[in-house]
């Protein structure tokens, strides 16, 4: 079996932006340059390192997940690394982008109804460990290796990077993991911050994804059983349209942060928790993921190509 997952989560930057509006600055954790484009390669990583050592996977394993896309495509770069047979269980209208990334790395791909969503595929995924022992189901949704993994991470390379107080902290809850794990590792170091959670709220709706909570990819409610709020204690939710998280994206995007939709959410979100704070405050957030698998969404319908011609 090959060993490279060291190379996969490696450490990103971290931004400092100054927001003229809530006279706070906002600090950006650019996880979308993670090696696939992004978190969900920390989660990967560290789930697949400590199932090899623990004997779950060896060279004849199925690793099988239930995903919308990004962890799945995370999966299927570690198990291409690692020489293992991977399958991903997705709901059909995830975008193309990413049933072609996760084939590019030799994954496979079954897709469930579109009316089922991401609870449809995991059912599946059940089924299928139930029927062939030598599949091995990472489970990202309950799988506290998740939030372990940004915990041990994530988290500790912000708090270094930024360098002080960080006064407050929002991110989006697909599975939770990013927000448990950072949040974690911020009152383990002593910082009482404001911890907030980024939600998508069900205005608007874009055909080209699947139907998950208001459409933001990446961020599914009422899934996980790895967020715990009183843990950590959560002090706020701040809902976001879909169309303010697409906004957003290109906005970041046109500031030359190669982003998808759910970054724009935690950007929105964040803006809004320093608005709550007040000036002068110091707001952390993630950048999930990158651009490349959103080309045939919403996110790129207002982009014009160039005509061929005279």
């Amino acid at each position: 079996m090959r060993g490279v997952l060291s190379r996969m989560a490696s450490g990103t930057p971290t931004v400092r932006f100054f927001d003229e509006e809530t006279q706070c600055v906002l600090w950006l954790k650019l996880e979308s340059m993670l090696p696939s484009g992004s978190t969900k390669d920390r989660v990967a990583s560290f789930i697949m390192n400590h199932a090899i050592e623990a004997g779950l996977v060896t060279t004849d394993a199925i690793v099988v997940e239930a995903s919308s896309g990004s962890t799945s495509i995370s999966f299927a770069m570690a198990c291409a690394m690692t020489g293992v047979r991977f399958l991903a269980v997705m709901p059909d209208g995830v975008s193309r982008e990413r049933v072609l990334m996760i084939r590019r790395f030799g994954g496979e791909i079954i897709l469930t109804p579109k009316a089922g969503g991401v609870r449809g595929a995991i059912d599946e995924t059940k089924r299928m460990a139930a029927n062939d022992p030598r599949i091995f189901l990472p489970r990202q949704f309950e799988n506290e290796l998740n939030a372990l993994a940004h915990q041990r991470t994530t988290g500790p390379e912000l708090i270094a990077q930024v360098g002080q107080t960080i006064h407050g902290f929002v991110a989006g809850v697909g599975t939770g993991g990013t927000l448990m794990g950072i949040a974690r590792a911020l009152r383990e170091a002593g910082h009482r911050t404001h911890i907030a959670r980024a939600l998508p709220d069900s205005s608007l709706c874009f055909p080209n994804e699947p139907e998950i909570c208001g459409g933001v990819p990446g961020v599914i409610e009422g899934l996980s059983t790895i967020l715990n709020p009183a843990a950590v204690g959560l002090e706020a939710d701040i809902r976001v349209s879909q169309g303010e998280a697409y906004l957003a994206a290109r906005e970041l995007c046109g500031m030359g942060f190669p982003v998808g939709p759910s970054s724009g959410l935690n950007f929105v979100a964040a803006k809004r928790l320093a608005a709550i704070l007040g000036p002068g405050h110091d707001i952390a957030t993630v950048l999930c993921d990158r651009m490349e698998r959103y080309f045939s969404t919403e996110l790129f319908q207002d982009v014009d190509l160039p005509q061929t011609g005279a």
